[in-house]
């Protein structure tokens, strides 16, 4: 069956009268969770998001499974050792989206935490990830610490700790979750936006609308489920309130920054990471408060600038500039609303809420911590129905079959070729130029893109989908435009 087909059986399939047993409103990490743990559940499950999948938060994240250190300073035990112990489940589940990493912590005489300080800390970590880390931390000495990061700022080093977290592909763990959800029975369409949604009796009425036509489409179901993350305060009957922290990262070669493992970097109370990837450096991130429009949000100069002034501090040798700049993006973390202190000290604790019969908003929480939310919203759903479900396997069941890995399903970008578009238009939605080059594939964050290399892609992904001449041209004038630009201009 061809991608539209695929579409308009999905399309059938909600609108076939019978009542959903759950509709969920979002397409990231947490409504792709909530998607896979119901279907596995047995419920009837649709999922519907007004972009395409991960297009949101879920796609623009520091690609980290952590507990989270400095949450350990702020006294958020319980959350650390919540996300210590999920991270531990997605590295079970997804092995092949869980790369262990060594962080390299250094501190300086005099300056922010002393030695001693972070390495208890780190031990205090290990311990909560149920007593076994993927390594255990421990402490170098100045000269071992020069030795490992030589071009490391040398004035006043005291030395440094080494704990460990995890690599993800953030957008390729949403991208995977909805595969299993599919495989289960789940129905999901990208580019689908919910118009309406009223109670009537034990049902919600809602009314779909397909961002490409306007055309609209009655769905009905006997829960609903708003995971809508930065626009999850936007939906009707939504009790969210939020209040969106903006985050930013840089991605450079890796041989302009060569660096052994991921090293943790400060700048006041902030904390900033250099992430090895592959043959690439990611550099971030910002965290300050954010009020336009969750789609427009975008890395501007200032970003840039506090990003590669915070890195050349700790590495003045390397001297990073803004032609450095391989790619970059942006993302918004959807925090629950607290008036009080700067985005940095906001708990990134989850929010259940329960506005209406039937109706569920889950907001808040972090990428490591998806799997666990949705299973606490799913069985709240799973209550309210009345149904007997099975219990939640989320944490057991492995999240790819033999027969649905694929060398496109990785941490690091896809390799170039035709084969690779193609299987993300016929087996994972893909619609558009960006859900192939930004989520997919990892393409365009990785190298610098050309107008005549976005229009290869473009013809690949054209003889899939039946483009037009003047509709692969629209494609690619819309991507070049929006997203091959210097973050600095």
């Amino acid at each position: 069956m061809n991608p539209p087909a695929q579409r308009e059986a999905a399309l059938a399939r909600l609108t076939s009268g019978e009542p959903l047993d759950l509709l969920i409103i979002g397409g990231g990490i947490v409504g792709s969770g909530v998607a896979r743990d119901a279907a596995m559940r047995g419920l009837r499950t649709g999922l519907v998001d007004q972009q395409d999948f991960a297009a949101g938060t879920s796609s623009r994240s520091s690609r980290l499974l952590h507990g989270g250190l400095r949450y350990l300073e702020q006294g958020h035990i319980g959350l650390v050792h919540e996300a210590s112990v999920e991270k531990k489940t997605i590295h079970r589940i997804a092995p092949h989206l869980a790369e262990p990493l060594g962080f390299i912590f250094p501190t300086y005489r005099g300056e922010g935490r002393p030695l001693w300080q972070l390495r208890l800390g780190v031990k205090l970590y290990d311990l909560l990830c149920g007593g076994r880390n993927f390594q255990p931390s421990r402490g170098f000495t100045e000269a071992e610490t020069r030795a490992l990061l030589p071009a490391l700022k040398a004035e006043g080093l005291a030395g440094s700790v080494r704990y460990f977290d995890a690599l993800t592909n953030d957008a390729r763990l949403v991208l995977d979750t909805l595969r299993s959800a599919e495989r289960h029975g789940a129905t999901l369409l990208n580019y689908m936006r919910l118009a309406e949604a009223r109670r009537e009796g034990e049902v919600w009425a809602c009314t779909l609308e397909e961002r490409a036509t306007g055309g609209k489409f009655p769905v009905r179901t006997r829960a609903l489920v708003n995971a809508a993350g930065p626009w999850a305060d936007r939906l009707p009957v939504s009790a969210v309130r939020l209040r969106l922290s903006k985050g930013i990262h840089l991605v450079i070669d890796r041989a302009r920054l060569p660096v052994p493992s991921a090293v943790v970097i400060t700048e006041g109370k902030r904390i900033l990471f250099v992430l090895p990837w592959g043959e690439r450096v990611i550099l971030g991130t910002t965290d300050t408060d954010y009020t336009g429009a969750p789609e427009d949000v975008a890395v501007e100069p200032s970003d840039v600038a506090y990003v590669l002034r915070a890195v050349n501090q700790f590495f003045p040798s390397v001297a990073l500039r803004e032609t450095d700049i391989v790619s970059s993006w942006a993302g918004l973390r959807p925090l629950i609303a607290n008036p009080d202190g700067t985005p940095s000290d906001i708990s990134r604790e989850h929010e259940i809420k329960s506005p209406e019969p039937g109706w569920w908003d889950i907001a808040g929480g972090k990428l490591t911590t998806y799997r666990l939310m949705s299973e606490q919203v799913v069985d709240r759903v799973v209550r309210h129905l009345g149904v007997a479900a099975a219990k939640c396997r989320t944490a057991d069941e492995p999240l790819l079959n033999a027969e649905e890995t694929t060398p496109f399903s990785g941490i690091e970008p896809a390799p170039f070729v035709r084969e690779a578009a193609e299987h993300y238009v016929n087996r994972e939605w893909a619609r558009h130029l960006g859900d192939v080059l930004l989520r997919r594939s990892g393409w365009h964050y990785s190298r610098r893109f050309s107008r005549d290399t976005v229009a290869q892609v473009a013809s690949w992904m054209a003889a899939c989908l039946g483009w037009t001449p003047a509709e692969t041209a629209a494609e690619i004038e819309a991507f070049v435009s929006r997203e091959c630009r210097s973050p600095a201009d």
